[in-house]
């Protein structure tokens, strides 16, 4: 699958770093490579999105907003279920413009030891009035919205400090040089997400080949093996504690079938899932 790198391919031609395009699209996607080059605000308007990143996932729907660090994830997007289309409002935003705005408002450094790569907030009326603000100011010559750009960063940014605390703020500007720490982080989040080899090579910034290799080595197991022995210690841990039947189960660790559930629980627990359950 080819990789989309935002905001470039949206051709939105600024000498500003701080930007809004209002994207609608009548055609879904599902997992897109997505190499974000600035932090992003989606505000989501019409349809569902989901996206995945090398630490945290979130799926929403037009109650809540994302806030993305700059990076690589998976990106699904689905269509209104009604008007049959899908819309969000897109504003982005440097590191730079970040540090500057954490100097001008002489913040606190932040001491939070978990930091994410995006975050999800609900809407209130408040930041419905904003973003009505911002597809009119989309609408303006490029050097106007350039200048009120900039106020407006600084306005979303003090009302979301007021309502959230700084760990989003410095979430955006952490650079950990940790990259095994990344690595594993990013095979811990996404453990019961079924996805590729090449797609989890592509939230780790890595090459299949290397990405196979750094998994051995920290793993001890074959990705395939692995995620699969992840997914069975769920199952038994919902069929223990949730009091849930494996016909309800199969779908939710991704399996395609109840009889490959069974047969695969079977095979690493001597039981079938049934029996573990009752015993």
């Amino acid at each position: 699958m080819e990789t989309i790198t935002l905001p470039d391919e949206l051709n939105l031609s600024s000498s500003n770093s701080i930007m809004v395009y209002d994207y609608e699209s009548s055609t879904e996607i599902s997992k897109q490579q997505i190499l974000l080059n600035k932090n992003t605000f989606s505000f989501l308007q019409e349809g569902t999105k989901e996206v995945l990143f090398d630490n945290s996932a979130y799926e929403i729907d037009n109650s809540q907003f994302l806030l993305m660090k700059s990076g690589h994830c998976l990106m699904t997007e689905k269509l209104s279920s009604d008007l049959k289309y899908y819309r969000s409002i897109l504003f982005f935003f440097s590191n730079e413009d970040v540090f500057q705005f954490i100097r001008k408002f002489k913040l606190e450094t932040c001491n939070s030891k978990i930091l994410f790569s995006t975050y999800s907030f609900n809407y209130d009326s408040f930041i419905r009035r904003f973003v009505e603000s911002l597809i009119d100011i989309s609408k303006l010559s490029k050097s106007i919205q350039e200048n009120i750009l900039n106020v407006k960063f600084e306005e979303i940014m003090l009302y979301l400090m007021e309502q959230k605390g700084l760990d989003f703020l410095y979430s955006l500007i952490d650079k950990s040089n940790n990259q095994n720490r990344k690595f594993v982080q990013t095979i811990e989040s996404n453990r019961l997400n079924k996805l590729t080899v090449k797609e989890l090579s592509f939230l780790s910034n890595m090459s299949v080949s290397t990405f196979k290799r750094e998994f051995e080595k920290n793993f001890n197991s074959s990705p395939s093996k692995w995620f699969q022995d992840k997914r069975l210690e769920h199952s038994a841990f919902l069929l223990k504690n949730a009091s849930k039947r494996p016909s309800d189960i199969f779908e939710e660790i991704r399996y395609e079938n109840l009889s490959n559930f069974i047969q695969a629980f079977k095979i690493k627990f001597g039981v079938t899932p049934k029996q573990y359950q009752s015993n």
